[in-house]
C-alpha cells in the first residue's frame, strides 16, 4: 500500500512536469492540440474543430484539403449536449464547431458567437427494420407513419434501439419528430401542447418499444450489428453502413422507414467561432467552400449523406439502393423546431416522464487503492450523478420509477443499497457513496455476480438496465463464474466498465464484449466518464 502510494505520487509528479513542459511549448494558437482526437495534416496553422462524431467519417476528404492548403486541422469529438454545453460556456476553445444539427447552436449559442454557419450536408432521422419483419408488419413498399410505427409496438411485434434524446442527436431528432406527429402536426410545439396526457400516454407506449439505448449513434450502429435486435432509429447514412456489413456476412439487411408525419432531419452546420483572428476566418471560409464545393460534395454524398433537399446525383443512386427501402427522390421537408426554451422542457420530459424508466447497477471499487485521490474522484463524480439539481444540467436527472443499485466492493461485495425513485432516496446514496471506506482487495466479478443476482427481482422488460462497473485495479475472481450467472439471468443487460486508475483494460473489455457494451476511460477525467455511460441508458 505504501509502496504504491508512492509510486502513484511519483508518476503524478511526472505528469505535472511533462504536461508544463507541453504547455509551454505549444505553438501559438494551437490550444488543444494534445487533446484533439484526430490530427489532420501537418502546418503552424491550425483550425480547431469541435465536432460530432459522425463526421470522423469524412476525414479523407478534410485530409485532401489539410494538403491542398497546408494546413493542420485538429478534429475534436463530443456528444450534442456537450457542443451545446462548450456553446454556452464563458469561452470557446475551438475555432469552429460542426454538430450533428441546428438544434444544438439554437440551444447552446445564446450570445450568438457562431458565424458564417452552413450546412454540409443533410441525412434525415430513420427506422431500419429487419426486412422479413417490415414486411410482417406491412411496411414494404408503402408510406409509413409513426402512428403506423406506434401501432406495431403496441402489438408486441416491434421493439427497437436509439440514442438517448438527452444525449445524442439522432435520439433527439427523432424524439421531436415523434412529438410533431402524435401532436397532430403543429405549426410549432408549444408548452401548452406538451401538456397533453393523450400525447403523454402514446410517447410512453412508443418509447417502451425501445430495447437498448445509447449515448452515442455510431456506437448504436456498431451495437446494433454485434447483437439480435429487430430494428434501430438512426441516420439513413449509418443504416446504409449497417446494411453494407449486414450484407458482406450474408445477413438479412435494414428495411429503411421513413415516418412521413415525424420526419426529423440532422443538417450537419459547420460554423465559425470569431477569436478575432483574420487569417483564421479566412482559413476556414476556404474550408467551408471547399466542403460546399461540387467534387467534395460529390464524395460527400458516397458517404451516405445527402447533398440537399430534393435527390440524389446520378453517379450516386447506388449508394442509395431503393431494395434496402431507401428513397433518393424524396424530397425532404424539414420539422420547424420549438423555440429553445420548449426544446429545454421537451428533454427533461423526455428524461423524467416519457423515457422507459433506468435500471442502474453502479459496482463501485473501495479496495485500498482507491484511497485518497481516487475516492475523491470517485465521490465527485457519482455527486453529478446522485444530487438531482447536479444531474439536471445534463439532462440525467431521474424518473419517479427509476431504480438505482449500489454496490461497493473491495475483495468481496461490501454490501447494497437500493434507491427508488428522484426524491430523497436517490441523494441518500449519495451519502452512502461518500462515508463508505477503503480498504483490500479487489474483485469486480463478485460485485457483478452480485448486481445479476438483484437484477432477477425485476421485470426487466420495464427498464432499460445496465451494470455500470468502476475498478483501479487488476481483478481477482473468475470470469467464467461471471458468464455463468449472466446466461442464468436469460436477459440481455450490458455491462459498461470505467477504466481508472492501474485497471486492466484486457478483463474489462472482455466484460464488454460479452454483454455488447463498452469500456469508458475515466483515467483523465472520472466525473465525464460516469456521465457518459449514464447517457447510455
Amino acid at each position: 500500500m505504501e509502496m504504491k502510494a508512492v509510486k502513484s505520487m511519483a508518476v503524478l509528479l511526472l505528469v505535472s512536469i511533462i504536461s508544463l513542459v507541453l504547455l509551454t511549448s505549444c505553438r501559438p494558437g494551437s490550444g488543444q492540440s494534445d487533446s484533439a482526437d484526430r490530427v489532420i495534416g501537418s502546418s503552424s496553422s491550425v483550425l480547431r474543430i469541435i465536432s460530432g462524431s459522425e463526421n470522423a467519417e469524412l476525414e479523407p476528404i478534410l485530409e485532401k484539403f489539410a494538403e491542398q492548403e497546408g494546413i493542420e486541422i485538429q478534429m475534436s469529438y463530443q456528444g450534442s449536449l456537450d457542443i451545446m454545453r462548450l456553446l454556452e460556456g464563458e469561452e470557446i476553445d475551438y475555432d469552429a464547431v460542426w454538430p450533428a444539427s441546428s438544434i444544438w447552436l439554437t440551444m447552446g449559442d445564446t450570445k450568438h458567437r457562431v458565424q458564417h454557419t452552413e450546412s454540409v450536408s443533410i441525412s434525415p432521422v430513420v427506422f431500419g427494420i429487419r426486412k422479413n419483419l417490415a414486411e410482417e408488419l406491412g411496411f414494404v413498399g408503402r408510406e409509413v407513419s409513426v402512428g403506423d410505427l406506434l401501432a406495431a409496438i403496441q402489438s408486441g411485434k416491434l421493439r427497437f434501439c436509439m440514442t438517448s434524446a438527452t444525449q445524442s442527436n439522432s435520439g433527439a431528432s427523432a424524439y421531436i419528430g415523434f412529438l410533431y406527429a402524435l401532436l397532430g402536426n403543429p405549426e410549432v410545439i408549444t408548452s401548452e401542447d406538451l401538456q397533453s396526457e393523450e400525447l403523454k400516454t402514446q410517447m410512453r407506449e412508443l418509447l417502451s418499444g425501445v430495447d437498448r439505448s445509447s449515448g452515442s449513434s455510431d456506437w448504436l450502429k456498431d451495437m446494433f450489428l454485434e447483437g439480435n435486435y429487430d430494428a434501430m432509429v438512426n441516420y439513413e447514412c449509418l443504416m446504409i453502413q449497417a446494411n453494407e456489413e449486414l450484407e458482406q456476412r450474408g445477413e438479412e439487411p435494414l428495411y429503411v422507414v421513413y415516418p412521413y408525419d415525424g420526419l426529423s432531419l440532422a443538417d450537419s452546420p459547420l460554423g465559425y467561432v470569431d477569436q478575432g483572428d483574420d487569417k483564421k476566418e479566412e482559413m476556414f471560409l476556404k474550408l467551408q467552400e471547399y466542403l460546399l464545393s461540387d467534387e467534395a460534395q460529390n464524395e460527400i454524398q458516397r458517404t451516405g449523406r445527402r447533398s440537399g433537399y430534393t435527390g440524389i446525383s446520378e453517379e450516386n443512386r447506388d449508394v442509395f439502393r431503393t431494395d434496402w427501402g431507401l428513397q433518393p427522390d424524396r424530397v425532404l421537408s424539414p420539422i420547424r423546431m420549438p423555440a429553445a426554451d420548449v426544446l429545454q422542457e421537451c428533454l427533461n420530459m423526455y428524461q423524467t416522464d416519457f423515457k422507459k424508466p433506468s435500471l442502474s447497477v453502479y459496482c463501485l471499487d473501495y479496495s485500498g487503492s482507491m484511497e485518497g485521490e481516487g475516492n475523491e474522484q470517485l465521490v465527485n463524480a457519482m455527486e453529478q450523478l446522485l444530487i438531482q439539481e447536479n444531474a439536471r444540467q445534463n439532462y440525467l436527472q431521474a424518473s419517479e420509477d427509476e431504480v438505482n443499485i449500489l454496490i461497493p466492493f473491495s475483495g468481496s461485495v461490501i454490501d447494497t443499497y437500493t434507491a427508488v425513485g428522484a426524491g430523497s432516496e436517490i441523494e441518500n446514496l449519495y451519502d452512502t457513496v461518500r462515508k463508505q471506506e477503503v480498504g483490500g482487495g479487489t474483485d469486480m466479478y463478485k460485485a457483478a455476480i452480485q448486481g445479476l443476482s438483484m437484477l432477477k427481482e425485476y421485470d426487466l422488460s420495464q427498464y432499460t438496465p445496465a451494470i455500470i462497473l468502476l475498478t483501479d485495479g487488476q481483478s481477482g475472481g473468475s470470469f467464467e463464474d461471471f458468464t455463468q450467472a449472466y446466461e442464468e439471468l436469460g436477459a440481455k443487460v450490458p455491462v459498461f466498465s470505467i477504466m481508472f486508475g492501474d485497471a486492466d483494460e484486457t478483463q474489462l473489455q472482455q466484460l464488454a464484449d460479452y454483454t455488447n457494451a463498452r469500456v469508458f476511460d475515466g483515467r483523465e477525467n472520472l466525473t465525464e466518464a460516469f456521465r457518459s455511460v449514464r447517457g447510455y441508458n
